[in-house]
């Protein structure tokens, strides 16, 4: 093997007659042919958009594995609050629970109210208070006569139905299905809330259960007018409950 002697800042190297490869011989040099093979590498690491892929799918799975054992061993009390999910009930079905009202028909009572507000009258003809509740409602456009068909009903439920809200200071009525948004009214130095039962005064009239033949104002405003309100409620004619007719039992007669 020969040996070439170059002279470099008067230094002496030798190198041999073999010489490095080009850049252009890179596969000529031993491994190089390998790794110029794709095969060669590990293609097993993901790209970026597959690794996030995969991350958002593992945590995916990891929040729903989470999840369901959390509902699984849970799975009667949620189930129990899903049933007594007060959003998912109306507002009847949610009174009709908290006061134990019976069965439709397990009571039959007639009841005359009157509501006046600074010495006007609410009419309950309207269609917007006619028939809104199966078990305590006003019918066949009557203004003040209350039908009743179940036991325990208290006038809330009547007044809920149709939007009214009344407390011992307040009363505001506000009918969604028909739109109706009255201002509240509440006492004040000019304007008083007053509550009678048969011509005498209570302190509550929303918890009060209906009962046949009773006569029930409700009056806000001036308390000198109330003695004339209570002489138009008296005034009024309270229908008999109809009675079965026993050849016909799927039929009332009034009597």
């Amino acid at each position: 093997m020969g040996y070439k002697i170059y002279r470099i800042n008067n230094s002496k190297y030798c190198l041999s007659d073999k010489v490095l490869p080009n850049e252009n011989s890179d596969y000529s040099m031993p491994g190089r042919n390998e790794e110029s093979n794709f095969v060669y590498f590990d293609n097993s690491v993901p790209k970026p958009k597959s690794r996030a892929l995969l991350i958002a799918v593992i945590s995916f799975s990891i929040v729903s594995a989470g999840f369901f054992s959390f509902y699984f061993m849970n799975q009667n009390e949620i189930d129990s609050q899903i049933i007594d999910n007060t959003s998912l009930m109306t507002v009847e079905e949610k009174m009709v629970k908290q006061y134990d009202i019976g069965e439709f028909g397990s009571s039959h009572a007639h009841a005359a109210l009157t509501v006046f507000v600074k010495g006007d009258q609410l009419n309950f003809g309207l269609p917007q208070f006619q028939l809104q509740s199966k078990y305590v409602h006003f019918e066949d456009h009557n203004p003040y006569l209350i039908h009743k068909h179940a036991t325990n009903v208290p006038l809330e439920m009547l007044f809920a139905s149709f939007g009214l809200k009344v407390t011992s200071e307040c009363m505001k009525l506000n009918n969604e299905s028909s739109g109706i948004n009255y201002e509240s009214h509440c006492t004040d130095s000019e304007n008083s809330m007053s509550f009678f039962v048969n011509g005498k005064q209570v302190a509550d009239i929303t918890k009060y259960e209906i009962n046949h033949n009773d006569r029930i104002l409700i009056s806000f405003g001036d308390p000198d007018s109330i003695e004339k309100e209570l002489e138009y409620l008296n005034s009024l004619q309270i229908h008999d409950i109809p009675k079965k007719n026993k050849l016909t039992p799927s039929k009332d007669i009034s009597v």
